[in-house]
């Protein structure tokens, strides 16, 4: 029997953490798999209100509904059942309902059951990627799906349009939709997406206090109400100019826009993991804040990151970006003045790795089809 003959629908479920990450992850893999692959797609969430603000015509209070090809399920006011799935995804192991874990068993052809991991560029993912584990009591198992970034994993998410879309992009149009000129070509251009931790305060001094002329981009969130209290900014205050540096307020953006932002930066900081994988498509220099966790893994991430990250990167370029990376995430304001001002001398450089580093992803797996392929090779 091929896949799909008996059912063919994927349940994937998924727990918000981190802010709009997980919800963000999830969404845009769902809509993957539904308009690429031509896959039925139930997404089963806990909070659809985070789903809203990434995709805007969402309902937050609707129990059910289908928008994009993908029908989102709320799972705090309806009970999944598996009866229609051929594949159920755990997302970045949110955990299963019992009784639903129950009724896969119970299920003449149970679902394939693939817990999908949080992405880490750590050397041990590789040798993890696609292994089995036994259920301890149910005729089950599950099959441990790592996203990574090429070679024995699953690679990253990337719609077969979006480095055509890159091309394409006409970055003038964007600032003036949004009412603003468009910066000067001595400008160097930085959006900034953080948690509150960030040490958002010196990156404006050390903007201000530079000779060259920059320009911090704050989509609305966490940091550009932080820009706004330290700055005295009222909320109608769209730009505000202080010494070399100009800071604009930009409405929050849906997942689609906000790749658009990527591009038309030279420069992005970034959180979490969506954000994190976009700006690596975007093919523009990025800083990475990873979630923060008690045990310190957050810190083994971003190492294990670096030093990939940083191969065949040019070395003065790799002694400039470095340095900027860990006064961000260590929250050094005594540092990151320097750092600051030695990243810019080495921006030519690190937007050419950028681009080179994209291109080395792209010519790797893409995450949801070989999710796919994952799949279809287990089915017998």
């Amino acid at each position: 029997m091929s896949f799909g003959d008996q059912h063919s629908g994927w349940d994937l479920h998924c727990r918000v953490v981190d802010n709009f990450g997980d919800a963000g992850v999830c969404w845009r893999i769902a809509r993957m798999l539904a308009n690429e692959h031509g896959l039925p797609v139930r997404l089963w969430i806990d909070r659809p209100q985070t789903l809203q603000a990434l995709l805007p015509g969402l309902n937050a209070a609707a129990a059910v509904q289908y928008i994009d090809g993908v029908t989102v399920c709320d799972v705090t006011r309806i009970a999944p059942q598996p009866q229609a799935a051929a594949v159920v995804v755990e997302a970045f192991g949110c955990g299963l309902p019992e009784d639903y874990v129950v009724a896969m068993a119970a299920m003449p052809r149970p679902p394939q059951w693939i817990v999908l991991e949080y992405l880490s560029a750590e050397d041990w993912v590789d040798g993890h990627h696609g292994l089995a584990s036994p259920h301890p009591r149910l005729p089950l198992q599950r099959w441990f799906f790592f996203p990574g970034f090429g070679g024995g994993n699953g690679g990253l998410p990337r719609e077969h349009d979006l480095l055509a879309r890159r091309g394409a992009f006409d970055a003038p149009a964007f600032w003036r939709e949004f009412g603003f000129a468009p910066p000067h070509s001595d400008c160097l251009t930085a959006s900034v997406f953080a948690y509150p931790d960030a040490p958002l305060a010196p990156l404006i001094d050390a903007c201000a206090a530079a000779h060259e002329p920059a320009l911090l981009v704050l989509p609305e969130g966490a940091m550009a109400v932080a820009a706004r209290r330290l700055l005295g900014a009222g909320e109608s205050v769209q730009s505000l100019q202080r010494g070399a540096l100009e800071l604009r307020w930009l409405p929050f953006l849906p997942q689609r826009r906000y790749d658009e932002l990527l591009w038309a930066c030279d420069l992005n900081f970034v959180r979490g993991e969506d954000s994190f994988v976009r700006a690596q498509w975007a093919g523009r220099p990025l800083v990475w804040q990873p979630y923060r966790q008690e045990d310190q893994a957050h810190r083994r991430k971003l190492a294990a990151f670096a030093r990939r990250y940083a191969e065949g990167m040019d070395a003065a370029a790799a002694a400039a970006w470095n340095p900027l990376v860990q006064c961000w995430n260590d929250s050094d304001a005594g540092g990151l003045a320097q750092a600051w001002l030695a990243w810019r001398a080495q921006g030519a450089a690190l937007q050419k790795h950028a681009l080179e580093w994209s291109a080395r992803l792209a010519a790797g797996p893409e995450l949801v089809a070989a999710l796919v392929e994952f799949v279809r090779g287990k089915v017998k």
